[in-house]
């Protein structure tokens, strides 16, 4: 049966390897949104069943005009305004993320959509209070404006859920990494600079903690949630549990790309730099049915990929 898909943020990194990977099924008909913002067009597919817009999320009149038209069976909302730097230089363009929210779930509830995912991230949880990280008793108590946007889009969509019978899943993404990856995120930035032997910079004493999950992984549990009916009306974190320092990170990278970088310090940021982060991801185990990609694995998938 044809599925028609709609992602937002589709020359995002997610985004754009989760549109690579719908199309894979030719029953799927997927259009791509995206304002180039952070994504970049060489990111996005060809294909007979890929159709690709260039539009802002948070217009509305672009917005109304496709779902209209489309009438999609499921919509994938991973638009958004990304990278800690950026987050924190321009709050407001962040806080204007929630009219696009907002409008795509009452276009979503008015056109029939199937069901909502949207992409939602660790960041939500804010300096730990527990660790692992669970999706229904850890307290969610991030200030930053990426955060608050983020935890602002989950009640939504869990209030369209409740009034208007939209269903949806919640993902919570903890450091997602792969292949064409931005150097906004850490993992990136590092691998790109040791392989140009450049100075790998941490801030602070790098003791902060984060886990990495491989871009397989992820994709794997998007599809098994679409394809199988899983976690409906649920909220899930969408994470490796294995925490690592910055600073081992840094050290691991330079080791395995045989690099004559060096690492340095430079002084912690003033906000935005949590001290600690780990999921409980017990149910996105049972959902891959498999170990996850392990650091190096992941890595290595990385240093392989043609560049």
């Amino acid at each position: 049966m044809t599925k028609k898909i709609l992602v937002t943020g589709a020359a995002g990194f997610i985004g754009s390897a989760l549109c690579k990977r719908l199309i894979e099924t030719n029953d799927n008909l997927v259009v791509g949104l995206d304002n180039f913002l952070t994504g970049k067009p060489s990111n996005l597919p060809k294909a007979q069943n890929f159709k690709f817009l260039r539009a802002d999320v948070n217009e509305k009149s672009a917005l109304r005009a496709l779902m209209y038209s489309e009438h999609f069976d499921f919509v994938f909302h991973y638009a958004a305004v990304v990278g800690v730097k950026r987050t924190l230089d321009n709050p407001l363009l962040v806080l204007r993320d929630i009219e696009g929210i907002r409008e795509i779930l009452e276009l979503s509830t008015y056109c029939g959509v199937k069901r909502f995912f949207y992409a939602s991230s660790s960041e939500v949880y804010g300096e730990p209070v527990e660790i692992p990280q669970n999706e229904d008793t850890t307290p969610l108590n991030s200030r930053l404006p990426y955060a608050i946007v983020k935890n602002v889009g989950e009640a939504m969509v869990r209030s369209f859920a409740s009034i208007h019978g939209l269903n949806y899943t919640i993902f919570r993404f903890f450091n997602t990494y792969g292949p064409a990856q931005s150097d906004d995120f850490v993992m990136a930035r590092f691998i790109d600079r040791a392989l140009n032997n450049e100075e790998l910079e941490i801030y602070g004493d790098g003791m902060q903690t984060r886990t990495f999950c491989y871009i397989d992984d992820n994709l794997q549990a998007t599809l098994a949630a679409l394809n199988e009916g899983l976690e409906i009306n649920q909220t899930i974190n969408i994470g490796s549990d294995r925490e690592t320092t910055i600073k081992d990170l840094a050290y691991l990278i330079i080791e395995m790309t045989g690099s004559d970088s060096r690492v340095v310090h430079r002084p912690s940021l003033k906000e935005g730099d949590m001290s600690r982060r780990c999921p409980d991801n017990t149910r996105f185990r049972l959902m891959l049915r498999r170990d996850l990609v392990s650091l190096e694995q992941g890595i290595k998938r990385i240093l392989e990929y043609p560049r």
